[in-house]
């Protein structure tokens, strides 16, 4: 996916917010099916995250919905206001379909994660464990604290691990710019 192609998507996610707030729906169509999560952050702050992690809508219409529930019904955060959304950077992640993995193969920089057990299940972006500094043990443990399972849960064997990976579009400031987010690769083990 170009550049170009980003820009589109994160602008999307902007007009999809902006029709929601005037009461207006906005109708799109097109994109093949794509894993897609939206990420809203006020001032660098994550202020709302919500997307899709299986390939269930065409990508347009996945990044309405996703934007929309990322702004308005993300449990966390109260619902976005009007006045807010001048002070919001979008960010727009668009998934490969996520695929069992070792937890030996899981790569920081490349892979987001979904961690499983039961009727628990945890995801994190392939950006977080970058922006946060973790190396792979920290990021497979910190999936798991987000599934609700303790922290070593995914040395469990009835523990399922998923991985995927993700073109990450970003706006450098509120409805500016857009550029795809570089992920470093994790260094080599001595």
């Amino acid at each position: 996916m170009d550049l170009r192609e980003g820009e589109k998507l994160v602008r999307l996610a902007r007009r999809a917010i902006e029709s929601h707030l005037k009461g207006e729906e906005l109708k799109v169509k097109g994109g093949e099916p794509r894993g897609v999560f939206v990420t809203l952050l006020k001032h660098g702050e994550l202020r709302g995250c919500i997307g899709f992690p299986q390939p269930i809508l065409p990508l347009y219409e996945g990044v309405v919905e996703a934007a929309k529930a990322a702004a308005f019904r993300d449990p966390r955060f109260l619902p976005l206001r009007e006045e807010e959304l001048g002070e919001v950077t979008i960010e727009v992640s668009v998934l490969t379909k996520p695929k069992p993995v070792k937890p030996e193969e899981v790569k920081v920089g490349k892979h987001g994660l979904i961690v499983k057990k039961g009727f628990f299940s945890g995801l994190l972006l392939p950006q977080v464990p970058v922006e946060w500094g973790w190396d792979r043990e920290e990021f497979l443990s910190q999936t798991c604290v987000k599934a609700g399972l303790s922290p070593l849960a995914w040395k469990g064997k009835d523990v399922e691990l998923y991985a995927f990976t993700a073109e990450v579009f970003k706006e450098v400031s509120p409805g500016g710019k857009v550029v795809r987010l570089k992920l470093e690769p994790e260094e080599p083990e001595e």
